[in-house]
């Protein structure tokens, strides 16, 4: 009985830590000609959720430089990007999350910050020093988010 629980613990253990290990920290992300095709959780996106990240103006924020017809109950939309109404029409799922991971692999020039680096900020505030704007589940979030945008 005895290595039953044993047994039963450490598998609790192991299964509690997979998610953690498939997580892709930001410095390992792997980018192809700016698209990330690998999923950095490994746990689907949430898209209901990435609506909120999208519009929180704490976490994404993304309204404040891109119009998206799908909040329009929400006000102040940026005119500073392009409008993500059809996203998902024009990029693939790798090539946005690698645009949201890090859009400076994609778009050269661009003011968009890269919202899953830990390191190499211009001027990086002390809240943000070492740490990424989203966490990994968050892009993944977002992301799926982006891919329920379609021209209608």
């Amino acid at each position: 009985m005895k290595i039953l629980i044993a047994t039963a613990v450490v598998a609790a253990f192991f299964a509690g830590t997979a998610t953690a290990q498939d997580t892709v920290v930001p410095t390992a992300v792997m980018f192809d000609e700016g698209a990330v095709g690998v999923s950095l959780t490994g746990v689907v996106g949430d898209a209901a959720n990435g609506r909120k990240v999208f519009a929180n103006r704490k976490q994404g924020n993304c309204l404040a430089c891109h119009a998206n017809a799908d909040l329009s109950e929400q006000s102040f939309h940026g005119e500073v990007g392009p409008p993500l109404d059809g996203a998902a029409d024009r990029w693939s799922e790798d090539e946005l999350r690698g645009i949201v991971t890090n859009s400076k692999l994609m778009f050269e020039g661009t003011i968009m910050p890269a919202f899953y680096i830990d390191a190499g900020y211009t001027r990086p505030l002390e809240k943000f020093d070492g740490k990424s704007i989203l966490s990994a589940q968050q892009v993944e979030d977002v992301v799926a988010y982006l891919m329920t945008l379609k021209e209608n």
